[in-house]
């Protein structure tokens, strides 16, 4: 009994998002696909919380049934929000295989990194989408016409070099060879001044 009363308000819960994203996307201003989708699945919660509570008295789960399920929701609606729409607005994966369909199927593999300066960049406004993620998270702040590292900013950066160079794969499969190069993607790059640093 219990199990599929669980099952409703779950079913319940994922039209619930499902409505609340579809109405968000569709009619409302969204300035971060991540924070949006985290809205409307802590929209949904909120209306599904309710109606347990309203329903209480006819619920067959004790008080901590229900926030376990309150919490295995929200979780739910958390994976939605980080594995379908962010996944889909960022992927590049995903960009290979829709620029692969509109070229006809087929892309010669010398061309790919020409199509990713000279159409990925500026078809999905790249810059702009990541400088205004950056912006709504409080990361870097633009100044004089210069992009900063916030405190915040300087915090995430420096955790995640820590995290590339210590915790990521150091036999990762790239181009057909398995290699360390993205622990340290910065180890080729040109030292000193280049020109386009601010102050």
């Amino acid at each position: 009994m219990k199990l599929a009363y669980a099952v409703l308000l779950s079913l319940v819960y994922v039209v619930l998002l499902l409505g609340f994203y579809a109405v968000h996307v569709r009619f409302l201003p969204v300035d971060v696909v991540l924070y949006s989708a985290v809205q409307d699945a802590l929209a949904a919660l909120t209306v599904l919380v309710a109606l347990v509570v309203a329903l209480r008295r006819f619920l067959p789960f004790t008080g901590f049934e229900a926030l376990l399920l309150v919490v295995v929701w929200f979780l739910g609606g958390y994976a939605f929000a980080i594995s379908v729409p962010t996944v889909l607005d960022r992927s590049l994966s995903f960009y290979i295989l829709e620029k692969l369909e509109q070229r006809g199927g087929g892309i010669r593999r010398d061309a790919i990194g020409q199509v990713f300066t000279e159409e990925y960049l500026p078809e999905y406004r790249l810059v702009d989408v990541r400088l205004t993620e950056q912006l709504e998270s409080g990361t870097v702040v633009i100044e004089g016409g210069c992009v900063k590292l916030t405190a915040h900013g300087k915090r995430l950066a420096a955790a995640s070099r820590f995290f590339r160079s210590h915790l990521l794969p150091r036999k990762r499969l790239l181009a057909g060879a398995y290699t360390d190069a993205l622990i340290d993607p910065f180890k080729n790059s040109p030292k000193g001044r280049i020109g386009y640093e601010c102050g």
